[in-house]
């Protein structure tokens, strides 16, 4: 018997449940090899976002077993560093066929371990589920979520007792205590999790304390909320929590997409359920042409992300770019707001710190994740720079305000109506105020550009391609100049904390822009984000004006593309 048939005959022996059980015993039986390997090699990392992978039998794959070691892993970690008081934790899940059950194996390893446990019975948006941690004071939350993954994944998103998402050193912690746990069905859980008294149900009482807190940052003003808003949820959690939303802040002409507005972990209208992909915002651009409508406001299936699509003068609807809804609403709420501070990805937009600045705030740019970007802010709050008005990335996600201490799409969808509201107020659109800020801040485009490389090989050629890149820098990328180089690398000691080292290197445009390389951190994928900036044009045609200059961002992607792609050994 090999090794890996040894560790699977291990894992089996102690899976508790006989679905999985009986599915690697068919693949051992099979003799497939190659697809057992695959299943047993190690475990899912635990890593700053918990753990994310395809649902299906053995030690490399989301499971109950999986989630009950994980979770007598963090409940290990949380009892080693608390310092007394409630052992709160919130938990909720998203709508996927397999979420319930790893929600309960959860809840019954957490009451099991002594711990109290509050949880929303149904589906939840994660950032719902955030705020009841921090609001309940909560030595940590986790939700069962894979986001806006393939319907056949899941997940497993853990937050600190600060309310934010875990960093490191605590991933690697909770990674080794996780590593400690033996077999799974030898861990200590509740029979009947739910019925204990230790585990009760979070109210509607949560949602309407959420929305309170949200007011506090969206800014009053004179607003059209007879604007026309068609919704669609993705088929996530979002639907009803959004739409309730809106109305409380008083835009009620809200028309979802029917299709897509109950909660399917199974996504059925859309191949990938990411408002960014190609395609998925196909049925609400439908709905909106028919309806006349104003804007487009959809929600990734956890409802943390945002995505908005504006008519242009062509009749077409036309997706913003994360960059342009983060560089909107930043304007919008700083043109309303008092001191605080803007915080930003480093891969997002470098116009937000333009907008700051104008605006007499503090600005930051962190590594790449929410988390970084709310360990910045209570960072910069301790010393001084107040709170975060506005946080974003230009993945599509936004903090308004300190509600959420993460990416959040519902206060951000309330945040955008509110905007849209006050521009139709003045007979303006969101097209209207995208060309004011450009007047204001010179016309902002951003690309993107990856070279995809599969296998362990593939690996060595994004690595070489970076090293390449540090020793030797092009001089110019179709016809922009490279005055600078940054390796993100090195010198950390002289950065905070929030930006510290990380394999990035960028090359700086002038006063044109720059471009940035990173390997991506979840795909096969040598990464390439690209920034550009020229002034408004004299004829007033922005829009012409932005067209052009994404033509040439894209050129620029793809000069350093070839230039990466040549340095490869293969």
């Amino acid at each position: 018997m090999t090794d890996i048939e040894t560790r699977a005959r291990e894992w089996i022996s102690g899976d508790p449940d006989p679905a999985t059980r009986s599915e690697l015993e068919a693949i051992l039986s099979s003799g497939d090899t190659r697809e057992l390997a695959d299943r047993m090699a190690g475990v899912i990392p635990f890593g700053t976002a918990g753990i994310r992978g395809v649902v299906e039998a053995g030690s490399n794959r989301m499971n109950r077993a999986t989630v009950i070691r994980t979770t007598a892993g963090l409940a290990d970690y949380l009892l080693d560093i608390a310092e007394g008081g409630e052992r709160i934790v919130a938990v909720g899940r998203d709508a996927r066929p397999s979420s319930a059950v790893f929600m309960e194996e959860t809840v019954a390893v957490l009451v099991a371990a002594g711990f109290d446990v509050r949880y929303f019975a149904a589906p939840t948006p994660t950032p719902l589920v955030a705020y009841a941690g921090l609001s309940m004071n909560a030595c940590a939350s986790i939700v069962i979520t894979a986001s806006h993954n393939p319907p056949r994944d899941n997940g497993y998103k853990v937050y600190a007792a600060n309310g934010a998402q875990i960093i490191s050193p605590a991933d690697s912690d909770i990674a080794a205590a996780i590593a400690s746990i033996g077999r799974a069905s030898e861990v200590d859980r509740s029979t009947h999790p739910f019925d204990d008294p230790a585990a009760r149900p979070i109210g509607p009482e949560m949602f309407q304390s959420y929305l309170r807190d949200v007011a506090k940052s969206v800014p009053p003003g004179t607003s059209d909320q007879s604007i026309r808003i068609v919704y669609t949820a993705m088929h996530g959690v979002g639907g009803r929590f959004v739409v309730d939303a809106l109305q409380r802040f008083g835009y009620t002409n809200v028309h979802p997409v029917a299709a897509q507005f109950e909660p399917d972990g199974t996504f059925p209208t859309v191949a990938f359920p990411n408002p960014e992909e190609p395609g998925a915002l196909d049925l609400a651009h439908k709905l909106a042409h028919a309806l006349d409508a104003d804007i487009v406001l959809a929600n990734d299936p956890d409802t943390d992300r945002l995505a908005v699509s504006v008519p242009d003068p062509s009749g077409a609807w036309r997706p913003l770019t994360g960059n342009q809804i983060g560089a909107l609403l930043a304007e919008f709420l700083l043109t309303n707001s008092g001191d605080g501070t803007t915080i930003n990805s480093i891969v997002s937009s470098p116009l937000l710190g333009t907008i700051a600045e104008r605006h007499g705030a503090t600005w930051a740019k962190t590594l790449t994740g929410f988390k970084w970007i709310w360990n910045a802010a209570l960072e910069l709050e301790a010393e001084g720079q107040g709170e975060l008005i506005f946080g974003y990335e230009e993945a599509l996600g936004y903090s308004v305000g300190t509600t959420v201490r993460d990416k959040d799409g519902i206060s951000a969808a309330v945040a955008f109506a509110a905007l849209a509201g006050q521009a139709a107020a003045t007979g303006a659109t969101v097209l209207d105020k995208l060309g004011e800020l450009y007047r204001t801040y010179g016309v902002w485009v951003s690309a993107q550009v990856s070279i995809r490389r599969e296998g362990s090989a593939g690996l060595e050629d994004i690595a070489h391609a970076m090293d390449a890149l540090r020793s030797r820098q092009p001089s110019e990328l179709r016809g922009y100049d490279v005055v600078d180089v940054r390796d993100f690398n090195l010198h950390a000691d002289t950065r905070p904390s929030y930006l510290g080292a990380t394999n990035l290197i960028e090359l700086d445009l002038g006063a044109a822009g720059r471009v940035l390389a990173r390997p991506s951190g979840t795909e096969p994928k040598l990464k390439i984000y690209v920034d550009l900036s020229e002034p408004f044009p004299e004829s007033g045609d922005w829009i012409g004006a932005e067209r052009e200059l994404s033509e040439r961002a894209n050129e620029v992607g793809s000069a350093l593309a070839i230039w990466l792609t040549d340095a490869m050994p293969s």
